[in-house]
């Protein structure tokens, strides 16, 4: 947890990873959910039925909410750890 320090992960342990060609910053150990949810990113993808923004729902892996694409796969970004290099896309549909 950040401690209430509003660094966005900044620090030792840090790892830094790209989502939708910006990048992100993130103490190791941090899922990609809270990772972005830390820098105020929250629709994470949106839905194909209807266009309505998607993102942490259960935090838990549960729901398919927070599905983002690393490497052309589908994954929870609730449940899947930040690494150094990785290249996150918004999600599409589950």
């Amino acid at each position: 947890m950040s401690g209430g320090s509003g660094d966005g992960g900044a620090g030792p342990g840090a790892v830094t990873f790209a989502f939708a060609g910006r990048s992100v910053t993130a103490r190791a150990g941090t899922t990609i959910a809270m990772a972005l949810w830390e820098h105020g990113t929250q629709v994470l993808r949106h839905s194909s039925r209807d266009g309505a923004p998607r993102g942490v729902l259960c935090n838990m892996g549960v729901c398919y909410e927070c599905l983002v694409r690393i490497d052309g796969a589908l994954v929870r970004a609730c449940t899947t750890v930040v690494r150094g290099g990785m290249v996150v896309e918004p999600g599409g549909r589950p």
